[in-house]
């Protein structure tokens, strides 16, 4: 049996795939609307029948609360959250650095661009099929190295490591709650959680459909469907490591589609071999099985063919593992994250390696790239004219736009500062 279909490259017809699902989309409209007008008692309202708390049970947490459950998980975990967590931080940081600010002379004055972070974060992790503490710490992490004020993680049925990692990204709470109703929450305040600036993270379909529901209400990261991976190799590579990455991302959950892009023609059968292998003793074979039927394997007939499937696949993640990777790695253009060489292994991109691992999927990436701390800052420009003698020229130019825009008071405005 072959796991990984082999496809021809001519049933290869992708295009940006829409990541809100209609019918997700009507039932989250009617789950955000409820939180929006009735608050704390609609999300209760909503945790409650989806089993996220208990009836009457805990939805916040306040910063105390998270580390009282750090002080308690095991030191070997707290070791770990924080490690991860500096990693994260310190590429955030630097991403951070490079954004520049700056001045440049304009006709009587100067033009400035200067860049200040939201005011408050929401940031979502989710927490249905597994609970996901990295997601805590690549969101709420990223948000308070741009400089966030406030920051709130919402994760529904949290567990111990959860809350921890929130107090090591240094959360201001944690809303136990999910789905459209934690979107809702943070977009709109709900109980002790505020009406936030910018909401970001994965999740489910509920999730996506309900960031773009309240996109322009507030800002958001991305809307962001399945998780995917591309593994584009040629005949050097190790089948039993591409196996393990496909299966990685395929456990994630049934919808998660896995790709293997090859420039050997023997190379999808030893893959295969190698699924088989692995699956029988993976523990989540079951959800693995299930997406593995999402994917495909594609042989290319040389390196040009390859890249242009991969630009056109447009995948979350896309790992080369070839003879020149890094050569190869230079020709690419469309992908959320880029993993060169056998050793970059897309876990570590999961995991904490530094990169964030919040990143566009269906095609997204033609258009956007991954979280970082630019979703969370705000580029503004500033203009000073202190001689206006000098300034005439952008005067008379503003003037005469607006008289042909048929704008009569935009020219009046700028010739009123030529006359005085």
């Amino acid at each position: 049996m072959d796991y990984l279909k082999t496809i021809d490259v001519h049933e290869l017809k992708l295009a940006s795939r829409d990541p809100v699902d209609p019918k997700a989309f009507r039932i989250a409209a009617e789950v955000v609307e409820e939180v929006r007008a009735g608050g704390e008692a609609a999300l209760r309202r909503y945790a409650e029948r989806f089993g996220e708390v208990p009836a009457g049970g805990r939805l916040f947490y306040s910063p105390e609360d998270l580390r009282q459950s750090l002080a308690e998980i095991s030191q070997e975990e707290r070791a770990l959250l924080e490690r991860v967590a500096e990693r994260i931080r310190a590429f955030a940081l630097a991403q951070r650095g490079s954004l520049g600010e700056f001045e440049i002379e304009v006709p009587g004055g100067r033009a400035l661009q200067r860049v200040a972070p939201v005011e408050r974060a929401g940031c979502y992790a989710p927490g249905g099929r597994f609970p996901l503490p990295s997601s805590v710490l690549m969101t709420a992490v990223t948000a308070r190295a741009a400089g966030v004020s406030e920051v709130w993680v919402a994760s529904p049925r949290p567990t111990p490591v959860t809350l921890a990692a929130a107090a090591v990204a240094g959360a201001d709470g944690l809303l136990a709650a999910g789905g459209a109703q934690a979107i809702a929450a943070m977009a709109f305040g709900a109980g002790s959680v505020p009406a936030c600036d910018m909401i970001a993270g994965p999740g489910n379909k509920f999730v996506t459909a309900a960031k773009k529901i309240v996109s322009g209400t507030v800002g958001i990261d991305m809307l962001a469907g399945p998780s995917e991976l591309v593994v584009l190799a040629d005949g050097s590579a190790d089948a039993g490591l591409i196996a393990a990455d496909l299966l990685a991302q395929a456990e994630h959950d049934p919808d998660a589609v896995p790709m293997l892009v090859s420039l050997d023609s023997s190379l999808a059968a030893r893959v295969n071999e190698e699924i088989r292998n692995q699956l029988g003793e993976l523990p989540t074979a079951e959800t693995a099985r299930e997406s593995l039927k999402n994917g495909f394997a594609v042989v290319a007939r040389d390196e040009d063919e390859a890249v242009r499937i991969c630009d056109l696949i447009a995948p979350e993640h896309l790992e080369i593992q070839t003879e020149d990777a890094q050569r190869l790695a230079g020709r690419l253009r469309n992908y959320g994250a880029l993993f060169i060489g056998e050793g970059a292994a897309e876990v570590l991109g999961d995991y904490g390696a530094g990169p964030n691992h919040t990143l566009p999927t269906g095609g997204g990436a033609r258009h956007c790239g991954g979280l970082s701390v630019m979703d969370f800052v705000r580029v503004r420009t500033w203009l000073t004219v202190g001689d206006r003698a000098a300034a005439t020229g952008i005067f008379e130019d503003a003037a005469r736009l607006g008289e042909i825009e048929g704008l009569a008071a935009h020219a009046r405005s700028a010739r009123m500062r030529l006359k005085r």
